[in-house]
């Protein structure tokens, strides 16, 4: 047999930039566990595991027969999805968008911040990132190029954007400024004002503001856009996504709402890297979109419920908590005695066979604090709780 050659074939130097994406890794570690009998109760990643509505699932299926429906889709989404989504905004945040100019479905909103960036932001070019945030919006930066500032949300100040500390910022190379509130991992709610600050602050220092607003409908009475702000579409943009308001993340459903200028720059960008999205998935979400109110009601029955007993959760492990969070995670600071966060999750891990999140892979202002998911039944948190209340203390 001749010797195999090696070859010294080395990875885009880009891949030097990031690691390996925590839950991609660390669930790797849990399903060994669970291949060994373990039993590992996940409370990690926030998958909704309850379904979307039947007339949804129905739709999808009954579409799925059309014979004519298979073929490539528009890059910018059939009519019925985008002019769902218009109707979904002006019926929810009272925000009126054009359904041909200012809509454009995405397959989920990571892709998003894929497009956005490419579409906005040169190589070298700065990119205002949020500590804790959502870990996608540095990889993807720092894959395309970008520089990532990180501005600092804390616990003393609400979980919102220190807007004195941003003045003070050098931002003459900032391009666009994540946000997203709801605010995932700590569940701060939005507010009027704080819209309007950022949008104030955007216009005058000439920067594009992304919100990412998936989690509005999450045990939360009152849902909001950065778009109902008075001039906020002249330097805004905002994502939805269906992933978590409607039970859908697995159908990768998203989309993005802003000025008819924005739009073409970032559908110049998606059409040369994908396709439409399958069509009776389109016509599906159109229906989940007009869902009425009793529909979002009942699927917040059953997170109340987990909430109640995720707050029991963190009570055994002697973390606190705000108790007027929102979304479907719940965000609590760990007990000083603790050197650091993962010598609480560790432990819970390996003693209790539960997985929580340790929230230093948000950031660095995360380091003392755990996430809970509630995309698990609550039979499932109630054995978590059992187990936690077992262990040694």
């Amino acid at each position: 047999m001749d010797d195999c050659k090696t070859y010294a074939i080395r990875p885009a130097d880009r891949l030097g930039s990031v690691s390996e994406y925590y839950f991609s890794r660390k669930l790797k570690e849990v399903a060994a566990m669970n291949a060994a009998g373990m039993g590992v109760i996940s409370l990690g990643i926030g998958s909704p595991d309850m379904p979307p509505s039947e007339e949804t699932v129905e739709t999808l299926c009954t579409e799925a027969h059309n014979p004519n429906g298979h073929g490539y889709q528009p890059y910018v989404g059939i009519p019925e999805l985008r002019e769902a989504f218009a109707r979904f905004y002006q019926r929810w945040y009272g925000v009126a968008l054009d359904a041909k100019t200012e809509i454009q479905p995405l397959i989920g909103s990571k892709e998003g911040i894929l497009h956005v960036t490419l579409a906005f932001v040169n190589p070298g070019e700065q990119v205002l990132v949020p500590n804790p945030g959502y870990p996608t919006y540095t990889s993807l930066s720092r894959l395309l190029g970008a520089e990532v500032i990180n501005y600092n949300l804390t616990e003393e100040n609400g979980w919102m954007p220190d807007f004195e500390e941003l003045e003070r910022m050098d931002l003459s190379r900032v391009k666009l400024m994540w946000t997203n509130y709801p605010n995932m991992p700590t569940g701060a709610n939005a507010t009027p004002e704080l819209y309007e600050r950022l949008v104030d602050f955007a216009r005058r220092k000439g920067i594009v503001i992304v919100n990412d607003n998936p989690y509005s409908f999450i045990l939360n009475d009152n849902p909001m856009s950065i778009l109902s702000v008075e001039g906020a579409k002249e330097c805004c943009i905002e994502f939805n996504s269906m992933s978590k308001s409607h039970n859908m993340p697995g159908w990768r459903i998203g989309m993005i709402a802003a000025n008819p200028t924005f739009i073409s720059w970032i559908l110049k960008v998606k059409s040369n890297i994908d396709s439409g999205m399958y069509r009776a998935l389109q016509l599906a979400a159109v229906k989940a979109l007009d869902a009425e109110a009793d529909w979002y009601e009942g699927n917040n029955a059953n997170y109340a419920a987990r909430r109640k007993t995720a707050g029991e959760i963190m009570d055994a492990l002697g973390c606190t908590y705000d108790k007027n969070q929102v979304g479907m995670f719940l965000w609590g600071r760990i007990p000083e005695h603790y050197a650091d966060v993962e010598q609480l999750t560790e432990r819970v891990l390996h003693e209790a066979r539960v997985f929580i999140v340790p929230g230093f892979i948000f950031g660095s202002n995360g380091s003392r604090y755990i996430r809970i998911s509630l995309c698990a039944k609550n039979e499932m948190l109630e054995e978590a709780l059992k187990r936690i209340k077992a262990m040694d203390n």
